[in-house]
């Protein structure tokens, strides 16, 4: 995977005047968009897309401070007028084209990334693979911001709001794979892009013929592979380093990669105050192509 990141790097720079299909960059490369988008977003700390515009907002302004007409600059690196141009400009560099041109700066450039794989080889990530049926996730749906790092506020509020019979009915329901109380995010933003909205759910796991309760909202999960990762210790700190771990440490390790579909945490056993928990991520993934 790093190999395949380093190369869209590169495809990246090679390209930058032109309109980059990211889609066709993957296929190339033997790889999905969605796995390219997610992996470099976890490893970079941006998205793909962000890095393609600060690149060429980077190499853009050695234009901009020379005697080239503004609306072919901007028409070069794919806007079709110099005010789109220069929100981008400006969004990047902090002035706009007309001042970089008039004072000479100040800028912010965006180096050419390069990804490196640094094997540490004292961290063993507890992972099985399982190949599972069609399942259907049953339970209460909400749209929230994605947010990183700490406890998502209107997760908190959502899952707060429902009664504690709520929590025993659901648990009840569960019937197959993974087994007890859910948190599910789904349609999550391929670039991961934070503050981008996601669906979250509340739920449990039926069999895909379960027939859906009244009151609750049903998410149909058809029959692929699975990633499972438990981990151990402070929630939900422990929870996301597994999460960052699976993006540095596991998918570039492994012969496989991220396909669609939602993201399930299992909560196994929790402490009264959920200051620690043991949790398994459960991630859908397929086999990387052999080239």
């Amino acid at each position: 995977m790093i190999a395949i990141l380093n190369r869209v790097v590169d495809l990246v720079e090679e390209r930058l005047t032109d309109e980059i299909d990211v889609g066709g960059l993957a296929t190339s490369l033997g790889t999905t968009e969605y796995h390219v988008r997610r992996m470099f977003s976890s490893l970079a700390g941006m998205p793909l897309s962000e890095y393609i515009r600060r690149r060429r907002m980077t190499v853009a302004a050695a234009e901009v401070i020379g005697a080239d007409d503004l609306l072919d600059i901007a028409v070069r690196y794919g806007y079709g007028s110099t005010e789109a141009f220069g929100r981008a400009f400006r969004a990047v560099h902090g002035v706009r084209p007309g001042d970089l041109r008039r004072d000479g700066g100040p800028l912010r450039s965006q180096p050419q990334l390069r990804f490196r794989l640094t094997v540490e080889g004292n961290i063993i990530m507890d992972t099985r693979i399982t190949d599972r049926p069609a399942f259907r996730l049953v339970g209460h749906a909400v749209r929230v911001p994605l947010i990183h790092d700490g406890v998502n506020p209107h997760i908190q509020a959502h899952v707060a709001a429902l009664p504690e019979a709520e929590h025993a009915r659901l648990k009840a329901l569960s019937s197959t794979e993974p087994s007890g109380l859910l948190q599910v995010t789904a349609d999550v933003d391929p670039d991961y892009t934070e503050g981008t909205e996601l669906t979250y759910l509340h739920g449990v796991a039926m069999r895909d013929d379960s027939p859906v309760p009244e009151g609750l909202d049903a998410i149909d999960v058809p029959a692929g592979v699975w990633a499972v990762f438990r981990s151990a210790g402070a929630y939900p700190a422990a929870l996301q380093s597994t999460w960052a771990a699976t993006a540095s440490e596991w998918f570039p390790s492994n012969p496989w990669r991220l396909r669609p579909g939602p993201s399930i945490v299992a909560i196994l056993d929790r402490s009264p105050d959920f200051r620690t928990a043991t949790t398994e991520l459960w991630v859908p993934v397929e086999p990387e192509s052999t080239r």
